[in-house]
C-alpha cells in the first residue's frame, strides 16, 4: 500500500503544477499592473497571411473572403494559398480570388509542416513583419488583423489570438468545445500574458519574421504549434496572448469526428515534452515561473481527464485504506478547482449559459469515450502519421 500512496502522492503534485503555475502567475501579474500595453508603433505592421490547403475546395473560399474582409489597409498585407498536394479543385478556388496561390506537389513530404516551409522559401518574407497561419476551413473576424496589431504583432515576437468555434451551437460536443476554448483563451491564457508567461500556439499562430529569418520553420512533428511554443519558450521569445483576435473554426461533431484529432493533439504534445521539455528545464533564457508553467502546460491532461484521474484517485484513497487517505483526497480534489472556475467563468460568458449548462449532462459519455481514445493512443505511440480530421457535414 506504501507504494500506491506514494503513486497517488505523485499524481496529486503532478495534477497540482497548472494551479501551482497560476498562483506564481497571479502574483507576478499583481507585480506588473501599471505597465504599459504593447506599442504597435507609428505605423501598423505590415502581415502576411499564409493559407496552408490540402483538399480544401469547399472550405477555402469562406476561408479567404473572410481575409479579403478584413479591416486593414491593403497595402499592409499580403494573402498567399498554399495548395498542397491537391488533386481537388483547391488551386483553382483559391485562384479565382484574385490572390496569390503556390500549387506544390512534393508525395514524398506531405503535410502542413513541409508545405509551411516550401512557402517560407519562396515568398519575400522580410518584406513583412509577422506571418500569421490560418488553416484553410477558419474564417477570422474583420478586426483580426487590427487585433493582431494592437496586440503587438512585431518581427520579434510570438501572437496567439482566440480559436473560436464556429459552429458553436451545432451539439452538445461544439457547446463544450466553445466553453473549453472560452476558459482557455479568455482567462487562462490572458493570466499567462499578464505574467509575462508564453501561452500555447495553436490555430491562427502569428510568428514575427525576425524569428522566422533565425529559426527557419523549425517543427516538422504531428504537434507543430506545441512543438513551436516549446522552442520558443526554451529560447526566451515571448509568445503573447492576442485574446481579441478572433479565428474560428468547425469543431468535429460526433466523437468518430473527433478521435484522431484528440489522438494527434496528445502524441504531438508529448512528444513535444520529451524532446523539448529537457531544453526549457535548462535554458538560461527562460525564467524559474516560466519554466514551471511551460512544464505545466506540456504535462497537463484535459479536464475531463483530469476529472477521471482524480475520481480514480480519490476512490483508491478513500476505499483503499491508504495512509494519511484526507489529505491525499484533498490535494486531488483541490487540483480540479483551477479547471472548475475557469470553466465556470467561460460558461457565464457564454450567450446562451444555460444550454451551456445542460450540454454538460453529456459529459459521461464524453468522459468514457476520452479515456478509451486516451488508451487508444498509448498503445499507438510509433504511430505518428498525420490522420486527417474529416469535416462536419
Amino acid at each position: 500500500m506504501s507504494a500506491v500512496a506514494v503513486l497517488l502522492w505523485a499524481t496529486a503534485t503532478w495534477l497540482l503544477l497548472p494551479t501551482l503555475a497560476d498562483l506564481v502567475n497571479l502574483a507576478q501579474c499583481l507585480a506588473r499592473r501599471g505597465r504599459a500595453a504593447p506599442d504597435p508603433g507609428p505605423q501598423l505592421p505590415r502581415l502576411l497571411f499564409l493559407v496552408p490547403a490540402h483538399n480544401e475546395e469547399k472550405s477555402i473560399g469562406a476561408c479567404l473572403t473572410s481575409l479579403q474582409q478584413m479591416d486593414y489597409p491593403p497595402s499592409r498585407l499580403a494573402i498567399v494559398v498554399v495548395a498542397d498536394n491537391c488533386d481537388d479543385a483547391t488551386a483553382s478556388v483559391a485562384g479565382a480570388t484574385g490572390g496569390q496561390c503556390l500549387v506544390r506537389v512534393d508525395p514524398e513530404r506531405p503535410g502542413k509542416p513541409h508545405a509551411l516551409a516550401w512557402a517560407l522559401d519562396r515568398l519575400p518574407v522580410a518584406d513583412f513583419d509577422a506571418v500569421a497561419i490560418v488553416d484553410a476551413d477558419t474564417e477570422v473576424a474583420p478586426d483580426f488583423a487590427h487585433m493582431l496589431a494592437e496586440s503587438g504583432a512585431a518581427r520579434n515576437v510570438a501572437l496567439q489570438p482566440y480559436n473560436a468555434v464556429l459552429n458553436r451551437t451545432r451539439n452538445a460536443l461544439t457547446r463544450m468545445a466553445a466553453v473549453l476554448s472560452s476558459a482557455n483563451h479568455q482567462y487562462a491564457f490572458r493570466l499567462k500574458s499578464c505574467a509575462g508567461c508564453n501561452v500555447p500556439l495553436s490555430v491562427g499562430m502569428c510568428l514575427g519574421t525576425d524569428i522566422l529569418r533565425s529559426h527557419g520553420w523549425a517543427a516538422f512533428s504531428i504537434g507543430e504549434d506545441w512543438e513551436w511554443y516549446a522552442q520558443l519558450t526554451a529560447e526566451g521569445i515571448r509568445v503573447r496572448s492576442a485574446w481579441r483576435g478572433r479565428i474560428s473554426a468547425q469543431e468535429a461533431v460526433s466523437l468518430r469526428q473527433s478521435g484522431p484529432q484528440r489522438r494527434r493533439w496528445m502524441l504531438g504534445k508529448g512528444y513535444v515534452l520529451l524532446t523539448v521539455g529537457p531544453r526549457i528545464l535548462m535554458s538560461r533564457r527562460a525564467s524559474t515561473a516560466q519554466k514551471l508553467d511551460a512544464i505545466a502546460e506540456l504535462t497537463q491532461l484535459g479536464p475531463v481527464l483530469q476529472l477521471t484521474l482524480v475520481g480514480f484517485g480519490v476512490a483508491v484513497a478513500t476505499l483503499g485504506g491508504i495512509p494519511n487517505g484526507a489529505p491525499l483526497t484533498i490535494a486531488l480534489l483541490t487540483s480540479l478547482v483551477r479547471p472548475a472556475v475557469y470553466s465556470s467563468l467561460a460558461m457565464i460568458a457564454d450567450p446562451q449559459p444555460g444550454r451551456a449548462l445542460l450540454a454538460f449532462g453529456y459529459l459521461p459519455v464524453y468522459a468514457a469515450w476520452r479515456i478509451a481514445n486516451a488508451l487508444w493512443g498509448l498503445l499507438t505511440l510509433r504511430d505518428r502519421r498525420w490522420v486527417r480530421t474529416q469535416r462536419p457535414p
